[in-house]
């Protein structure tokens, strides 16, 4: 089935917003947007939120009614929404994290880096070494300049102490 031809024009010609054309709109708001935004989240988000309204605005522009408004409060109300939006997934997040448990923004190699903090330093680098370089004992060893037999027990108290740690952020204990 043909697109109605309407849209077949659009596709040939740059898009507009409520006749202005859409980078012109871009660099004409976006600065303007972005401070706005920064203004209320960190300048990652603000970035992805500000680029997200143009999208957004390049697509729905045939809502855009010039009698009800100009076009610089429009692109601020779909940035607005955008930040409503962003702020009430935050919120589903955050709520789920206090149920669960689980944070939402921690990956689990980030916990266990925080679990290995716990770990004194004589056993941290060979913990790190085997853990993120998956090296074995001999290469850990050689790595560290250390004997094999000290390597085994320095992994050995590391696993005991992210072992405990865990335990405690799952709320079990088990006393072997």
């Amino acid at each position: 089935m043909r697109p109605p031809m309407g849209q077949v024009t659009a596709l040939r010609q740059p898009p507009n917003i409520g006749g202005v054309p859409a980078a012109e709109v871009f660099d004409r708001h976006h600065a303007d947007v972005y401070r706005y935004l920064a203004r209320r989240v960190p300048a990652d988000i603000a970035d992805d939120l500000a680029s997200e309204t143009f999208v957004q605005a390049v697509t729905r522009a045939y809502t855009f009614d010039p009698e009800r408004g100009v076009l610089r409060g429009w692109i601020f109300g779909i940035a607005s929404n955008l930040l409503s939006r962003h702020h009430r997934d935050e919120v589903r997040a955050y709520l789920a994290w206090a149920r669960t448990g689980a944070d939402p923004h921690v990956t689990g190699a980030d916990e266990t880096d925080r679990d290995i903090d716990r770990v004194d330093s004589q056993s941290r680098q060979p913990a790190l070494a085997a853990a993120h370089a998956e090296l074995t004992y001999a290469e850990v060893a050689l790595a560290l300049d250390l004997p094999v037999g000290t390597v085994r027990s320095r992994l050995n108290r590391a696993r005991r102490i992210v072992r405990v740690a865990l335990d405690d952020t799952r709320g079990t204990h088990d006393d072997h």
